[in-house]
């Protein structure tokens, strides 16, 4: 995902990886199977402490069988800073062993930043790698090789506060559920309780990524399918980014800038997030989960993933593709899909989804989740995401104004960031 981040020029980053895996693949510091005193540390972008007490639970079921691994470690990094972070740590010499990626990953590949996984997850007893949904390894491979793991493969849904939707008359038909309708539950939600309408999560008004999940629904696209020209200024963005803008300023269906409304306090009606992210909701609230509403252009589903991938540059890439491969083996997929939803097939059922899932229903995840898959588009990715994210961001500034020229500024998005995707 784009984050507002560091922004290093892309040929220097590009260059200061591939040194830096280069110099790592001369020398594993692994030592083999006879390797002793490991420690293997493994970058995360989460802080949620039952997510972490899992990961310690499977590192530790891992250790007891591998000795030689003293410890292993996952380092949690502030999410909005994790690619800065991350990348620093990689052309400084201090890379991890292993590391979760999003957006960051094509640049890693590009790079030859990441050890190829496919044939020790292949050869490895009982990981069934032909289990794996094609769909979901699509991002994180190369030539026939995968190179990060996606541990999490998690649609985009709807959040709804039934509370506040009660407190202010307003009803949505779940069936046929649209943006507009939703904007107009929105509205009268901030006018009758003064709470907010619906939030595009991570969003904030920086990371306009986010916002594919509701420009999709009006057949909108951030670029061309080759990847090579902005169409920011098709008259499908500018249909969706005039819904935006008339729901930030006109209707407060959307709170505007400089205001945050958090879902999961009780704070906004609706949130756009990752079906993942249900490990938030508590008992503050009455709620639903429902699939993305649909736009102009239909029925849609966004999805977001997050891979793990062993560092080329990493001390020991022996041990770090072991345990990935222990990590997100059949039963620990099933341990780990109570949070992260799984790109194993065979467990790709509400039901199956369900068993370890302490908030959501079979049948909500049957729909948010297994349904919205088979269709589903990523957000959009592309080399240099933080070039893209800084250059789009300091163009879309200018979108949030009441008075904004909405298509000269997504024409500025394009002249900003055309130079880039045509490199």
């Amino acid at each position: 995902m784009n984050r507002a981040r560091k922004v290093f020029g892309a040929l220097a980053l590009t260059t200061s990886l591939t040194l830096t895996a280069a110099c790592g693949a001369s020398t594993d510091g692994s030592g083999g199977k006879n390797a002793k005193n490991v420690k293997l540390r493994m970058t995360v972008w989460t802080s949620n402490q039952d997510q972490l007490k899992l990961f310690d639970s499977i590192a530790d079921a891992y250790r007891a069988k591998h000795p030689e691994v003293s410890s292993i470690t996952f380092e949690s990094l502030p999410f909005e800073d994790y690619n800065t972070t991350l990348t620093t740590q990689i052309a400084g010499g201090n890379a991890p062993d292993l590391a979760w990626m999003g957006d960051l990953s094509r640049d890693l590949m590009a790079s030859d930043a990441l050890v190829g996984l496919t044939d020790k997850l292949k050869a490895t007893p009982g990981w069934q790698y032909d289990d794996l949904e094609a769909s979901a390894t699509e991002e994180f491979s190369r030539d026939g090789t995968l190179y990060a793991y996606p541990f999490s493969t998690s649609p985009y849904a709807l959040y709804v506060n039934t509370d506040l939707l009660a407190k202010a008359d307003q009803k949505i038909d779940p069936k046929n559920l649209t943006w507009d309708q939703v904007a107009v539950a929105g509205a009268a939600v901030h006018a009758d309780t003064g709470k907010a309408g619906f939030v595009v999560r991570d969003f904030g008004y920086k990371s306009w990524n986010m916002l594919a999940t509701v420009w999709t629904g009006f057949g909108a696209s951030a670029w061309s399918p080759d990847g090579k020209t902005c169409t920011f200024t098709s008259p499908e963005m500018q249909k969706a980014f005039t819904f935006l803008h008339d729901a930030a300023f006109k209707t407060k269906a959307m709170p505007g800038p400089g205001t945050t409304a958090d879902f999961f306090a009780g704070d906004s009606a609706f949130t756009v997030a990752q079906v993942s992210r249900a490990s938030l909701l508590t008992d503050k609230f009455t709620y639903a989960l429902y699939p993305l509403p649909a736009g102009p252009a239909g029925r849609y589903s966004v999805i977001g993933q997050a891979g793990v991938g062993v560092l080329a540059s990493g001390k020991h890439r022996t041990q770090a593709a072991d345990f990935l491969a222990y990590l997100t083996n059949p039963a620990n997929s099933a341990k780990l899909a109570q949070f992260f939803p799984p790109p194993r097939k065979s467990m790709l059922t509400g039901a199956k989804l369900a068993a370890d899932n302490k908030v959501l229903t079979a049948a909500q995840l049957q729909a948010a989740v297994v349904d919205q898959l088979p269709n589903a588009v990523t957000l959009p990715n592309h080399t240099n995401p933080a070039e893209i994210a800084q250059k789009g961001k300091t163009a879309l500034d200018g979108m949030w104004k009441a008075d904004a020229d909405i298509p000269a500024v997504l024409k500025s998005v394009c002249s900003a960031i055309n130079p880039i995707l045509a490199k």
